[in-house]
């Protein structure tokens, strides 16, 4: 029964309608300094929001999206200005030039050489030089012309087998021409007349040490020999093979003591006369005279087979002729800037 009525009791309590009660006042809360801002939805054109819903200036403000701008187009690159090469002599890029290491290389027997040079440089200084310069100014220059002439003309037939062996039949065919017609009507080559109109054959220089060099074959050692001169081991081994092309084109006849002398005179007396002013810029006031001939040697000797090879615009014939350009310092040829 007691349980009944304790039943009907709570039932009754649950039934009945709860009494409401006022909501009690609370004052605006104050956001701390040190929260983040509480984000209330704002119905449109709302009023701007209140101090207390502005986040402090301290506190980071919430990441907007910003539209990417365009990338910026390069501005457009400005024209290089070059610089003109300056005026003046510049030596060509294919010069050779021996130091430090190289030198040992090209020319190790440099202590030998020098004393040959030296004592060359003695006997032309004493002889050879003096009687040269006064063939030079007393003979009349038709016979000096006449005379290299026919020294020159007695080369061609060398001249010609070592175009053969080069493939090079159009000179070679050029250079039995030149030999026939100023062996003829030259007068044994006196007058240089296939150079003139209307043949117009130049003279081209060209012996079977060329030939080696065309074909690969490297100058090996440099070296200075009394009565030689400057030459490698490959110009050396060259030469003696050019002379025996001679004797086996004109015959018995220039083995002779009676043509070999005259001949060796007259051509050293030419050679000299020819590359006077050249060993001038060699030798005169020069810090190693024996260097600047020993580069002017190699170079030009380059210089001759680059030319039979198509790799450069040197003369055919460089160590038959004087060299036009001028000379710098350390013997190298130099060209003038167009």
């Amino acid at each position: 029964m007691l349980n009944w009525v304790v039943w009907t009791t709570v039932s009754a309590l649950a039934s009945a309608p709860a009494q409401q009660t006022p909501p009690a006042q609370v004052p605006p809360a104050t956001v701390p300094t040190d929260t983040a801002p509480v984000l209330v939805p704002v119905a449109p054109q709302a009023a701007p929001p209140t101090p207390d819903q502005v986040a402090p200036a301290d506190q980071a403000a919430p990441a907007v999206p910003v539209p990417m701008a365009a990338p910026e187009t390069p501005p457009p690159a400005l024209p290089q200005t070059v610089q003109p090469l300056p005026a003046g002599p510049i030596t060509e890029p294919a010069d050779i030039v021996i130091t430090g290491r190289s030198d040992a290389k090209i020319d190790p027997f440099r202590a030998v050489n020098e004393r040959s040079f030296e004592a060359t440089e003695a006997v032309d200084k004493a002889l050879i030089a003096p009687v040269a310069r006064a063939y030079k100014k007393t003979a009349p220059k038709p016979f000096r012309d006449g005379v290299h002439n026919v020294l020159y003309n007695l080369r061609e037939p060398v001249v010609f087998l070592n175009f053969l062996l080069q493939h090079k039949i159009g000179k070679a065919i050029e250079t039995v021409g030149r030999f026939g017609i100023n062996t003829t009507v030259g007068l044994l080559g006196a007058f240089d007349i296939a150079k003139r109109k209307p043949f117009r054959l130049p003279r081209r220089g060209n012996g079977f040490a060329d030939t080696l060099g065309f074909y690969g074959v490297k100058p090996g050692p440099f070296m200075f020999l009394p009565l030689v001169g400057p030459t490698t081991v490959r110009d050396l081994f060259g030469g003696a093979v050019d002379r025996l092309v001679l004797p086996l084109a004109a015959g018995r006849v220039v083995t002779k003591p009676a043509f070999v002398v005259p001949a060796a005179v007259l051509g050293v007396l030419d050679h000299r006369a020819e590359f006077d002013d050249t060993l001038h810029e060699l030798h005169d006031n020069a810090a190693d005279p024996y260097a600047n001939t020993r580069t002017f040697y190699l170079q030009r000797r380059q210089a001759e087979i680059d030319h039979l090879r198509g790799r450069g615009t040197g003369s055919s014939s460089p160590m038959s002729e004087a060299p036009k350009a001028a000379i710098d310092d350390h013997g190298r040829e130099v060209k003038t800037a167009p």
